[in-house]
């Protein structure tokens, strides 16, 4: 019986291993040590490479010893092992997930899914069974709704430390370059992490204050993971700082916004309001006048200056907070 708890950790980590090595590549003993250090399986290397070799000696795996660090993978006509494996549907979820949130998941958890992410995407092309499933990628796209812009480059390791310190509750010290060119040394408490357009915010609060700021990633010049944690503040909430506005450089303030628009250029509105309060009337000939509660942005003010002459009469009555949409 005092055997039974190594056995199983034995057992499941066999299963790991087995799982992560690829069909059509190698993996080297040190890959698979990174990947199950992110996934939480804390074990040495050579304890990887000792599982590697039994599960060698046990099932079609190749192991390459013409150079290392040796490199282990599937041979190409082996059925491998009964166990749970992707079908053609969760694939194709899979390597969607993988190109969507990408930019927006915890660095660890994407190297720790690495395995998975190879496996969909080999299942994806190499089984005619899963043909119309690979056919749905090239079939859907979100398209954007404005000019296409480039991503700014981040400075390398600054998405990695700061997805970690977010994904585990601690301080971070980073090196910031402000829009005016002013750089500072600062050390914060990330809490949200957001991406708009091509652009990744941070939203963290500064050491010694209680109000959030958001933060570009592209102008923050290095980071580095604290290992002091703390408590997330109990009354902060991501969503609700996104509908206040934030994002949009405003401060949460909510006016009862009027404009006049051609009825050309605001039928879209009718179809998408700009709240759920919105209302309407026509304006004979061909005018709308548009009224809803929103929140006052500089996201707002472009918005309507984007319509040109077609917009006119604009008023803007401050919203009390009785008055809030909730």
């Amino acid at each position: 019986m005092a055997k039974r708890p190594e056995t199983i950790e034995t057992t499941l980590l066999a299963i790991e291993l087995l799982r992560r090595i690829p069909r059509g590549r190698k993996i080297t003993a040190r890959e698979l040590h990174e990947q199950l250090s992110h996934a939480g399986i804390e074990r040495d290397l050579r304890t990887i490479q000792r599982h590697l070799e039994m599960l060698c000696n046990h099932f079609d795996i190749e192991c390459d010893l013409r150079n290392r660090p040796y490199g282990y993978r599937w041979l190409e006509n082996s059925r491998g092992v009964s166990l749970p494996v992707l079908n053609p549907q969760e694939s194709l979820l899979l390597a969607m997930a993988e190109a969507h949130l990408k930019p927006i998941l915890p660095t660890r958890l994407i190297k720790s899914m690495t395995g998975f992410f190879t496996q969909a995407q080999r299942n994806l092309h190499a089984s005619g069974q899963s043909r119309l499933e690979a056919e749905w990628p090239d079939k859907v796209r979100v398209v954007a709704t404005s000019q296409p812009l480039l991503p700014p480059p981040i400075a390398e390791g600054v998405f990695e430390a700061v997805s970690e310190a977010l994904y585990l509750n601690r301080w971070l010290k980073l090196t910031y370059r402000n829009a005016a060119g002013r750089e500072s040394e600062n050390k914060v408490m990330p809490l949200g992490l957001a991406q708009q357009g091509p652009r990744l915010y941070l939203v963290c609060r500064f050491d010694g204050y209680d109000n959030e700021r958001s933060l570009a990633l592209n102008r923050i010049l290095a980071a580095s993971v604290s290992t002091f944690s703390f408590e997330r503040p109990a009354g902060f909430n991501l969503k609700k700082y996104d509908d206040d506005g934030r994002f949009g450089f405003g401060e949460g303030h909510q006016i009862y916004l009027t404009f006049e628009i051609d009825r050309a250029a605001g039928l879209h509105l009718l179809e998408s309001p700009l709240s759920i309060d919105q209302t309407h009337r026509e304006i004979p000939p061909d005018r709308l006048e548009i009224s809803a509660t929103v929140v006052d942005s500089a996201m707002l003010q472009w918005f309507l200056a984007a319509f040109g002459d077609a917009v006119s009469h604009v008023q803007r009555q401050p919203v009390t907070e009785g008055d809030a949409i909730r």
